[in-house]
């Protein structure tokens, strides 16, 4: 007997082919039959009508410390995820000095907005190294399996200290240990190593992280550990220095940073794949990163680009993290309250006159994470309000991530000669505070999601960036696979992605980044991480904020329809959009030989 067959489903295995009628057979964690399959087994799951899928790799998530507390990774469990890989962004929390936890928590807080009290109470800390911190996850039960990087800022804040919280160049002394610290890492089975090099991305006190200044010195001397290593990746965050001086110099900065990046690749030998985005202040840099990228892999270095399924952006309203009204005095002064008793207040016409009426303050600079691009931004409000827009998240609304661009608050603005932030004002003062504005900072520069379908679409493209797990106040980009079955290859008015194409991006592509050659495609002898779904009732649902964190943390969770079960090494974890409490995930090494 076998232990479950899936019969009577579609089958769209992930290598691009079409999709095929065949049942599928598992047993003891794996693939053995894919066809017609006349073997009893033990438990039989009816397909008919749906399309079964291989697990989703998503291969750009921040579950470095969630992975203590939550066995389930959520809310990727929800979304056809069957490995995440963490450690991205250059920040994690290993290696680690006694007594530097606070430090990393800091780290991890400013950049990826992960509250600190819930990381605090949520963190077990009970490793130093990075072999220890891998070996305290698999020690966990977890419904997914997971990957994880080294950190680049965890290496410099463990051997250097102060001096690299000060931005400090490394030493010859310092670059030896953070090499060996690595080598032993990438031995003990450590997916790769990630670098940050972003302006954007702040400590809790409004520092630059530790790594973001490193020189070429520092980052070969760490790629070169991965010489006579296997298969292993490098992962970086860059926006390129376009923060830094006039925009006429963006091309000779980016011109810059890039090819000191190509040369890592280059001595490491090993893939190297960039976050890739249309930046509203650098709106050209995508396609150059384009170019230069399709150059190296002529000449031979693999340059991979990590794209999203939609635009990277915020959610705004008066319980989430950040909104337009937050560098203004006489609303902070009312911010404590709970959005109910807010927005009473807000729409009481004297505060609402003092509040849009008094100067704006500077969120960004020291003691504050806020990165000055949020400053910028609110300086241009009138400007950037043809890129926000309303977002109703009641019960029966349909999240809508490629919104009509007459809909924005500031065409409605331009149409009855208000101000755009007085709109923004009332929508979030309406009710009772529940209203949110959807504000697509990145992809979305052409009011389309346009620029996002000729990424998806390159050949270099790693379809990631949901960042799930960081950002909770903010953001719920968790939920791009889904975004990708639905939007882009059933309901898009524009031009859409072939279902097989999409499962690809979705699977063998990243699992085969990542050197996962179990995974990835359903086959014959292949891990059986698998989705059942229905095509039809494939759908997001409107992000919650819940409390669920340690500490009573807050943060968005979006959950979707049309997951009839998810299963790792053939055990289903989610069936019908609930948790079976299956454990099945483990940590995933790289190989050691």
């Amino acid at each position: 007997m076998i232990d479950l067959l899936i019969r009577g489903g579609v089958v769209v295995d992930g290598t691009g082919g079409e999709p095929f009628a065949a049942d599928v057979g598992v047993k003891d964690g794996r693939i053995v039959e894919l066809g017609r399959v006349g073997r009893r087994a033990h438990r039989t799951l009816d397909a008919d009508g749906a399309l079964v899928l291989p697990g989703f790799v998503d291969i750009h998530t921040h579950y470095d410390g969630q992975a203590s507390w939550d066995e389930t990774f959520s809310p990727s469990v929800w979304h056809g995820v069957t490995t995440v890989v963490t450690g991205n962004c250059g920040v994690g929390f290993a290696p680690v000095r006694f007594g530097d936890q606070d430090r990393l928590i800091a780290l991890m807080e400013g950049v990826e907005e992960i509250p600190g009290a819930a990381l605090a109470e949520g963190i077990h800390w009970n490793w130093t190294s990075f072999q220890g911190y891998m070996e305290a996850l698999d020690a966990i039960p977890h419904a997914i399996d997971f990957m994880t990087l080294v950190p680049h800022d965890c290496l410099r804040l463990f051997v250097m200290g102060d001096r690299a919280a000060r931005g400090e160049c490394a030493l010859a002394a310092d670059r030896d240990a953070m090499a060996k610290l690595l080598r032993d890492a990438l031995v003990a089975g450590a997916a790769g190593l990630s670098i940050g090099r972003t302006d954007n991305h702040r400590t809790r006190e409004g520092a630059p992280t530790p790594g973001s200044e490193a020189d070429a010195a520092e980052l070969l001397a760490l790629a070169d550990v991965f010489r006579g290593l296997p298969y292993r990746v490098l992962h970086a965050v860059s926006d390129f220095q376009c923060m830094r001086g006039e925009p006429a110099g963006q091309r000779a900065r980016f011109d810059a940073e890039y090819a000191m990046l190509e040369s890592v690749a280059r001595l490491a030998a090993r893939p190297l794949a960039l976050t890739w985005l249309e930046r509203i202040n650098a709106p050209e840099q995508w396609r150059w990163l384009a170019e230069r990228a399709e150059r190296s892999v002529a000449s031979g270095v693999d340059v991979r680009l990590q794209a999203a399924s939609r635009a990277i952006g915020l959610l705004n309203g008066l319980d989430t993290s950040f909104n337009a009204l937050v560098a203004f005095p006489s609303y902070r002064a009312i911010a404590h309250l709970p959005p109910p008793e807010r927005a009473a207040r807000m729409r009481e016409p004297e505060v609402r006159e003092r509040i849009l009426g008094e100067p704006r303050t500077t969120l960004s600079g020291a003691g504050s994470s806020v990165p000055p691009l949020a400053d910028e931004i609110l300086a241009r409000i009138d400007d950037v309000s043809m890129l926000m827009f309303p977002f109703p998240a009641g019960e029966d609304d349909v999240p809508d991530y490629e919104p009509d661009p007459r809909t924005s608050f500031g065409v409605r603005a331009r149409a009855s000669g208000a101000r755009p932030l007085a709109l923004i004002y009332d929508w979030l003062a309406e009710g009772e505070g529940t209203n949110l504005v959807y504000f697509p900072i990145f992809n979305y520069l052409r009011g389309s999601l346009d620029t996002v379908h000729a990424m998806l679409m390159h050949p270099l493209a790693l379809v990631s960036l949901g960042d799930a797990g960081a950002h909770v106040g903010t953001v719920c980009d968790a939920s791009m696979p889904t975004t990708l079955l639905s939007h882009w290859v059933r309901d898009r008015r524009g031009e859409r992605i072939p279902l097989p194409a999409a499962i690809s991006m979705l699977s063998a592509r990243n699992a085969r980044h990542m050197g996962l050659a179990d995974r990835g495609i359903v086959a014959v002898g292949k891990r059986a991480d698998l989705n059942l779904i229905d095509p039809a009732a494939i759908a997001l649902e409107p992000p919650r904020l819940v409390r669920d964190l340690p500490a009573g943390g807050r943060r968005f969770v979006q959950r979707a329809r049309g997951y009839l079960a998810t299963m790792v090494a053939g055990v289903p974890i989610v069936e019908y959009g609930a948790l079976t409490g299956a454990r099945p995930g483990r940590l995933v090494r790289s190989a050691t030989r």
